[in-house]
């Protein structure tokens, strides 16, 4: 059986976040997992900017993320709701944490910071009334996620600088996405 280059990039992101968070003391092995599982996923620009507005175009922000539209009848409001709020979750994860400079640039870290818990939190509430199948994340991941926010947005921001160093005035998303399509077109046996 042939391993994918997405099965390589979730264990090269595995075996980081894991070296990284243990190094710091932060995250149990459910949420190494998870978030090496949202870095892989988001190693794919259509997957980080998923949502769309009314007009087709990708969403980038996270005020135009929470104005989304979400579906009106009752449990697939839920649903919609509770996968809104993990995106925006994982979104502010990720930026606060791999690109920490460029939204402290912005001035917006601790919006981040507050609504990446507050998402997280609310897809754990969201959770707890629905029947959550075996594969996906629990409710008690997901408020764990919320409660230690940002500690591990700062385990992301410690492995990014020891392992995703850019230079001085380097586009630091398109740094990133050189490293991973390296990385996916090499092997990561070679990194």
């Amino acid at each position: 059986m042939s391993v994918t280059s997405s099965e390589r990039l979730k264990d090269f992101f595995l075996s980081l976040v894991r070296q990284s968070f243990g190094q710091l003391g932060v995250g149990d092995r459910p949420i190494t997992d998870y978030i090496a599982t949202v870095l892989t996923d988001f190693s794919r620009s259509e997957r980080l900017l998923a949502l769309r507005g009314a007009d087709g175009r990708r969403l980038t922000s996270v005020v135009e993320m929470m104005l989304s539209q979400i579906s009106p009848s009752d449990r697939t409001r839920v649903l919609g709701e509770r996968e809104l709020r993990k995106h925006i979750g994982d979104y502010t994860l990720f930026m606060s944490g791999l690109f920490r400079r460029f939204v402290e640039r912005g001035g917006y870290l601790d919006y981040y910071l507050e609504e990446g818990a507050r998402s997280y939190h609310e897809v754990s509430r969201l959770a707890a009334g629905l029947d959550t199948p075996p594969h996906q994340p629990n409710h008690l991941m997901f408020e764990e996620l919320s409660k230690g926010f940002e500690h591990y947005s700062g385990a992301l921001d410690f492995m990014r600088k020891c392992y995703f160093s850019s230079s001085a005035g380097d586009d630091p998303f398109a740094g990133f996405y050189r490293h991973v399509q390296g990385w996916v077109r090499n092997g990561l046996s070679n990194n």
